[in-house]
């Protein structure tokens, strides 16, 4: 996976060429020479770090101070000092704003502190630094080339870094608000972001969580012209259909939730028998949503293809199962009770009746009186 690739070669920023970034020039005659030279020669890692806190207090104008924050930066990175890390980093970026690897540091420590907010913060710190790298001149002096292509490529890398981070505090989320405003900070970021392209679900899911059905109305239908639409977003939007008494968009979006769950695999992380319930209720939901429009529309026929179909997918779920097997009860009866009588149509009217009778719900009584009235008329038990 590509994140693990930006990931493994950001591991090498404390290595290698990246801890060339400031050359260190000791004048031991000085009271600054020579505590840079007792913390280069100091191998107690608390006391160095000590030596180099109490350097960058005293001397913050010498040009040393720019390694020794260097150090420092490693240092709390490789112990989590995450509080006493951004401070060195906004001094390091002080005296030289296009230093990728150290706003990096910025970027983990947000990450550490697991702090929304300052991930967006140093994402773009990060980014707008990688930027000014990337586009720094190719130095003249062939010694210096390695160090220059690795700070080039770096700052290519930890730019998709920089959106996988907040990408990924997005998933962490679980107040929808924070969600959508990390979302909304990384599309603003990077509008092509690879990674904003999977967030139309994780916004639809956002806005219903917040109760706000507008927007995740507008959501799904963006989604559902894009060919992206999830199962919820297409029932959400075959119902709106259906409210608003849009019968064909209503059957439109019903056949696309039915064709999509009959074909999806289960997604990564959830369990069989999970997705088995899920994908029936789905089914169940649009073949019923089509089967009433159907009925409305006096296609009763075609109604009762769809409302038996159904009928599987509906069990456990007495809602929709009454009144499917009600509108099928009405549907047989009107299309048996003719001039001459369909008794295979009536015997189904009788048996759908009677089922629906059996469930607790709006559609009970009518459907034991309309089993009495075609067992009275017909003479069938």
């Amino acid at each position: 996976m590509r994140v693990l690739g930006v990931a493994a070669a950001l591991a090498l920023a404390s290595a290698g060429l990246a801890q060339d970034r400031h050359k260190l020039d000791v004048n031991t005659e000085t009271d600054e020479g020579k505590a840079l030279q007792a913390i280069g020669t100091e191998q107690d890692a608390e006391k160095k770090v000590a030596m180099m806190e109490e350097f960058a207090g005293k001397y913050p104008q010498h040009p040393g101070n720019a390694w020794v924050l260097g150090q420092l930066e490693t240092a709390y990175v490789k112990a989590q000092v995450w509080d006493k890390l951004i401070p060195a980093v906004e001094k390091l970026l002080a005296i030289d704003d296009s230093d990728a690897e150290m706003a990096y540091g910025g970027l983990q420590a947000a990450v550490g502190k697991n702090d929304p907010d300052l991930i967006v913060k140093w994402a773009g710190i990060t980014r707008t630094a990688a930027r000014k790298s990337e586009k720094t001149p190719k130095p003249e002096d062939e010694d210096e080339i390695p160090g220059w292509e690795y700070r080039v490529k770096f700052a290519q890398q930890v730019q998709d870094r920089c959106e996988y981070e907040i990408y990924s505090a997005s998933l962490r989320a679980a107040d929808p608000a924070q969600r959508i405003k990390l979302m909304d900070a990384l599309r603003a970021m990077s509008p092509e972001s690879q990674y904003g392209k999977q967030f139309d679900s994780a916004y639809f899911l956002s806005y219903r969580q917040m109760n706000d059905n507008e927007k995740a109305f507008e959501i799904a239908k963006t989604a559902a012209g894009k060919g992206t639409a999830n199962e919820d977003m297409l029932l959400l939007l075959a119902n709106k259909a259906f409210e608003d008494k849009q019968a064909d968009e209503a059957i439109a979006y019903s056949d696309k939730l039915v064709d999509l769950m009959k074909t999806k695999a289960a997604p990564a992380g959830v369990a069989p028998a999970d997705w088995e319930k899920k994908k029936n209720a789905s089914l169940g939901a649009g073949l019923f949503l089509k089967g009433t429009v159907l009925a409305q529309q006096n296609k009763l026929a075609d109604a009762d293809t769809v409302f038996r179909e159904s009928l599987p997918y509906l069990e456990g779920n007495d809602a929709l199962l009454g009144p499917a097997l009600f509108q099928l009860g009405l549907a047989n009866y009107k299309l048996g009770s003719g001039r001459k009588p369909d008794m295979n149509r009536l015997r189904d009217a009788l048996k759908y009746n009677a089922l629906a009778g059996r469930i607790k719900g709006p559609h009970q009584g009518q459907a034991n009186t309309n089993a009495k009235v075609i067992r009275q008329r017909y003479g069938l038990k």
